[in-house]
This record gives C-alpha cells, structure tokens and sequence, in this order.
C-alpha cells in the first residue's frame, strides 16, 4: 500500500504556502497523518470582521490544496484527494491519499513551475489584449474543477460590474471595524504574511474603472493609468457550502496558474463578493443561478512584487 512520507509533505506544504489568500494571511496548516497528507484550517488566521464566514479562508484553502496536488503529481506521486473527510476535528479540510504512481502530465509540469512566478499584480497592466486561446483555456481550468468562469466582453459589462464593485467597495470603507482589521495587515515589511507596500496597488484615481484596496500610499508616475478595458473574470460556483468554497479555491488556483504559464498577470477583486447585496446584483447581472465566489483581473503587465511567506517549518503540523 503506497503511503506519503516527510519529503512528501515537506513538498506539498512548501507548494501549498505560495497559495493567495486574503490579505496574505495564510491560514493553513499541513500535517501526515496515516500515510495520507491533510491540509488543515488555521481558525486563528481568520480575518475577524472581513472573513467572519470562513468564505474568504476556504477558498485560500483550496487554493493551497490545487498546490500541493500539483507538487506530488509532479513528483510522480499523485494523490486521490478529498474534501471535507469525515473527522472528529473539524479544521482538517482535505485529506490527501496516495494513487497510483505516474510520470506528471505537461500541463502538471508548467502548472507547478508557475506557482513560484504567481503573485498578485495590483499595478496596471499594459493595454494588449488577452487572445482567444488563453481565455479558452482559463474557462476550461475552472470547468474541469467544478466550477464555471464568466470572462466579461466588452464595456457594458465591464461599466457594470465596476459600478457593482465600487459600490460595494464604498460599502466596506465606511465600515470601521474593516478598516481597522485591514490596516493590522498592511505595509508589514519584517513580517513574513500581510501586504508589503510594494506590492500594493498605488493609491486610487477617480478615473480608475476598478477599485483598487488601500495596502499603502504610493502614488503612482504619471502616465501610468490602469488598462481602459481590463479582463476582469468572476468565478463561480453551483452551491454555496462550504464543499462549493473549497472546490472554487481549487478552481481559482488552476485558472491562475494557467494565466501565469501563458505569461499573464492578475490581481483579485473580492468587494463584491464581500457585500451580500452586491454579490446578489453581480449573480443577477451575470443571469446564473449559482453563486459567484471571487472576481479577478488578468492582462499583461510588468513584474511585480510578491507578498512574503511564512517558512514551511511553520505549517507542518505534528
């Protein structure tokens, strides 16, 4: 009977921690247990007051949980991989079991040599559009985990859903607590989580067409607008349960692992997820019936800056 051992968690977890998650905060933790690899919740890296659900959190976890999927695969050791498995502790949200050894597919190979080159891009990016190939690509990465992925064509949509993200993001800087939570995780440059000034998006113009989170001050050099019309996506799922949650954070990662194997860069937008009324008005606008679970921008843009990571000593468990 296969069974994982240390360098296989060590492999795992160190591709699992390169996960995003919101406002860095990184609120997983690995462990072996009965020569399977779980992943596990972290309750006390829970934002408090912008992720009082657990919504943000799980889809973090999926994400980690795609990582880590990708690193054994690509070490010849896939794993069958469960969510939710049935525990006496509740913080274990995925359980993952060796199969049968393989050789990695191509796709396994470029998709775990992109996890170390994506990071959020909040700067703008370049004007050029993304070809119809790539975006075929996008939605058929979300489709194959569950989830769908609706690309918005055109400036109808896209005036849409920025009156949508704007409103909600109003919604959320009115709303003290948030701001107070958010700048606990804000320009924290000796520390190994939160967002770094360098990574954040320069401060906010009235001509931007999406808002943008206050993670510092930097003004931006003149010139340097944000694309006129980005390539915004909003991912979703069927459900909305916890199960949904985590399958969409898979999805999440495959689909940006896919824009950065093709050379792209991408930034999340969560307000209108966050705000329930406008998470409502986004669903309607959209003409599903599931449940959209993150939005995000992709396009072509300089390097940016990635966010720091804790050591992989610090989330192996046991």
């Amino acid at each position: 009977m296969n069974r994982y051992d240390s360098s296989d968690l060590r492999r795992a977890a160190a591709a699992g921690i390169q996960a995003p998650s919101m406002y860095n905060s990184q609120p997983w933790g690995f462990r072996l247990r009965d020569g399977a690899i779980e992943v596990l919740s972290d309750p006390g890296r829970q934002l408090a007051v912008a992720d009082d659900g657990g919504w943000a959190m799980r889809l973090a976890l999926g994400a980690a949980t795609f990582n880590a999927r990708l690193a054994l695969a690509w070490a010849g050791t896939p794993a069958d991989v469960l969510l939710l498995p049935e525990s006496t502790e509740p913080e274990v949200i995925a359980r993952l079991s060796p199969a049968r050894h393989r050789p990695p597919t191509y796709t396994e190979r470029d998709l775990y040599a992109a996890i170390e080159r994506r990071y959020s891009n909040r700067e703008p990016f370049w004007p050029d559009p993304v070809p119809a190939d790539v975006r075929v690509r996008l939605i058929e990465a979300a489709r194959v985990e569950g989830t769908w992925l609706d690309l918005l064509v055109g400036m109808t949509a896209l005036t849409g859903f920025s009156e949508i993200a704007h409103s909600a993001d109003r919604v959320l800087r009115r709303d003290a607590r948030y701001q107070a939570e958010l700048i606990t995780w804000t320009d924290t440059e000796s520390a190994e989580d939160g967002i770094p000034a360098v990574a954040a998006a320069s401060v906010a113009e009235a001509q931007d067409l999406l808002p943008q989170r206050n993670f510092g001050g930097r003004r931006r050099a003149p010139g340097r607008d944000y694309e006129p019309e980005p390539l915004v996506g909003i991912l979703g799922t069927a459900g909305d349960r916890k199960l949904d949650q985590l399958m969409a954070g898979q999805a999440l990662q495959h689909v940006l692992l896919t824009a950065t194997d093709a050379g792209l860069a991408s930034s999340m937008i969560s307000q209108p997820i966050e705000v329930p009324p406008a998470r409502d008005q986004l669903r309607r606008s959209l003409g599903r019936s599931g449940f959209p679970q993150i939005a995000f921008r992709i396009g072509y843009g300089q390097p940016g800056h990635p966010s720091p990571r804790r050591d992989v000593s610090d989330v192996i468990i046991g």
